[in-house]
C-alpha cells in the first residue's frame, strides 16, 4: 500500500468544507486529511440575511463529526502562518502541522465603508430592520442602501434592500428606499438577463437605483454621490463592508492581502500549497465559486497523489439565488464566456437547489448523493427580459432626495 499523503486543509467556511468533501471522495485513502478552523460550527453564512426578519436560522453544524465521518482529523484551531521551508503550518496556541499539500480556505477581512452607518455583515450585532425603519423615522422614512467601491459582493445588500422594503410594508411604513451601487447594473455580474430582470424587480418594490455610482461622503446635506457631485437628502444609510485579504504569513499575497491562484487553484510561487474561497485574489468573492476553487484544487491533488487523472481547470460558473422576501430568484451565468446572455428564473436552474450550489457541500447539506452536474433533473422555467436602452447610458442622479422632503416619483 502506498504512503498515505498529510494533507492540511484550513478553514471551517463553505471551501474548507468543499475541499473536505470532495478529498474524502477524490483521494480516498492515499490522503491523511486535517481540517482546521478557529471556530466549533460550519455556518451556512448566505442565509444569515433570513434571520433578522423571522425567517429562520442559519443552518449550522459541527465540524467534528463531519471530520470524523470521513475519516479526517478536526483540529479547532486557526491557521496563523505557513512555513514552507519545512512544509508546517503554525496555529493561533504556537503549535506545528507538518503538510505534504496544504489548501488554504480563509476568507477575507471586513471592515466597514462608511463611518456611521449600519454595516452587514460585520461584527457580532446582528442587523435588525424594525431598528433600521424606527431610525429612518428622523428622515422621513428614507433609506439608502449602498454597495460600497472595493472588494464585494453585493448580492445581500440587495437580498437586505428587499426585505426590509417587505418589511415596511407590513408595518404601513411608507418608506422611500435607494439602492446605490458602482455596478453599471443590479447585479451585472450575472449577465444582462438577470440584470434585467433584478432591475424590474426592485422598480415593482419601489426601490430607486442609482447604478454605476459611489457614495463619496456622508455630510451636513445627506449623501454625496459620485460622479456628478449630487446630494441626497438625509437617508438611514445601510452598506456593505469592503474585504481585504487574509495577508497569511509566509504565503503570497496582493496588495490588498488576497492570496494569488492559478487555474488550478495552485498558489502562485508556493510548492503543493493551494487556495480556495475569499480569501484567494479571484475577483468574484461567492461560496458558489469558492466551491469550484476547493473542486479544482482536490482534483489536482488527488492527479498529483496518483488517484485521479489529469485534472481540468477551474472553471467558474455563477450561480446566485436572490432571497426577496417572497419568490427567490435563481441566476446563472458561465463567467469565463461562452454561456451567452445568461438564465434567470422564479424556479431552480440548479440541483440540489441550495443557496450554494457546491457540488459536494450541496448534496451534504441536502442529503443527496454528489453529482458531477449540477442542473436540475427537470428543466427550469427561463424568463426571458428585454434588455433597457438604457443600460448603456450614463445614469443621472434626479431631483430624487434633492430635497429632505422631496417626494418620490
Amino acid at each position: 500500500m502506498s504512503v498515505r499523503r498529510r494533507v492540511v486543509i484550513a478553514g471551517g467556511g463553505v471551501a474548507g468544507v468543499e475541499a473536505l468533501l470532495a478529498l474524502h471522495d477524490m483521494a480516498g485513502e492515499r490522503a491523511e486529511l486535517t481540517l482546521l478552523s478557529p471556530e466549533p460550527d460550519f455556518v451556512m453564512k448566505p442565509l444569515l440575511v433570513e434571520e433578522p426578519f423571522g425567517l429562520g436560522p442559519a443552518e449550522q453544524r459541527a465540524l467534528e463529526p463531519l471530520a470524523s465521518e470521513h475519516g479526517a482529523q478536526f483540529v479547532q484551531r486557526g491557521l496563523a502562518r505557513v512555513d514552507e521551508g519545512s512544509s508546517e503550518v503554525e496555529l493561533d496556541d504556537g503549535s506545528r502541522l507538518p503538510y505534504d499539500h496544504l489548501v488554504v480556505c480563509l476568507g477575507g477581512r471586513y471592515r466597514p465603508a462608511l463611518e456611521g452607518v449600519t454595516t452587514f455583515p460585520f461584527g457580532d450585532r446582528p442587523f435588525d430592520p424594525d431598528e433600521v425603519l424606527d431610525r429612518a423615522a428622523a428622515s422621513d422614512h428614507r433609506l439608502a442602501f449602498v454597495v460600497p467601491a472595493g472588494v464585494t459582493w453585493s448580492l445581500p445588500l440587495y437580498e437586505i434592500a428587499l426585505m426590509t422594503q417587505r418589511r415596511a410594508a407590513e408595518r404601513g411604513i411608507d418608506a422611500t428606499l435607494a439602492l446605490i451601487t458602482p455596478e453599471p447594473g443590479p447585479l451585472a455580474v450575472f449577465g444582462p438577463a438577470a440584470s434585467a430582470a433584478i432591475r424590474e424587480l426592485l422598480d415593482a418594490r419601489g426601490i430607486r437605483l442609482f447604478e454605476s455610482s459611489t457614495v463619496t461622503d456622508l455630510g451636513p446635506s445627506g449623501i454625496n454621490i459620485s460622479p456628478g457631485g449630487r446630494a441626497l437628502g438625509p437617508a438611514e444609510v445601510v452598506a456593505l463592508p469592503v474585504m481585504d485579504g487574509p495577508a497569511v504569513e509566509g504565503l503570497p499575497a496582493d496588495e490588498r492581502g488576497f492570496i494569488p491562484i492559478d487555474e488550478h487553484a495552485r498558489v502562485r510561487g508556493a510548492d503543493r500549497v493551494y487556495a480556495a474561497g475569499d480569501g484567494a485574489n479571484f475577483p468574484i468573492k461567492q461560496g458558489g465559486i469558492a466551491t469550484q476553487q476547493a473542486d479544482a484544487a482536490a482534483a489536482h491533488i488527488a492527479h498529483e497523489l496518483g488517484a485521479a487523472s489529469a485534472p481540468e481547470p477551474f472553471h467558474p460558473v455563477l450561480r446566485g439565488k436572490l432571497l426577496t422576501g417572497d419568490e427567490s430568484v435563481h441566476m446563472r451565468t458561465d463567467v469565463a464566456g461562452g454561456g451567452g446572455e445568461g438564465e434567470v428564473s422564479p424556479d431552480r436552474l440548479w440541483w440540489p437547489p441550495e443557496k450554494i450550489s457546491g457540488r459536494y457541500l450541496a448534496a451534504w447539506l441536502h442529503h443527496d448523493i454528489p453529482s458531477p452536474d449540477s442542473e436540475p433533473p427537470l428543466p427550469g422555467l427561463d424568463v426571458e427580459v428585454a434588455l433597457p436602452g438604457e443600460w448603456h447610458e450614463q445614469p443621472m442622479l434626479d431631483s430624487f432626495w434633492t430635497e429632505p422632503n422631496g417626494d418620490r416619483d
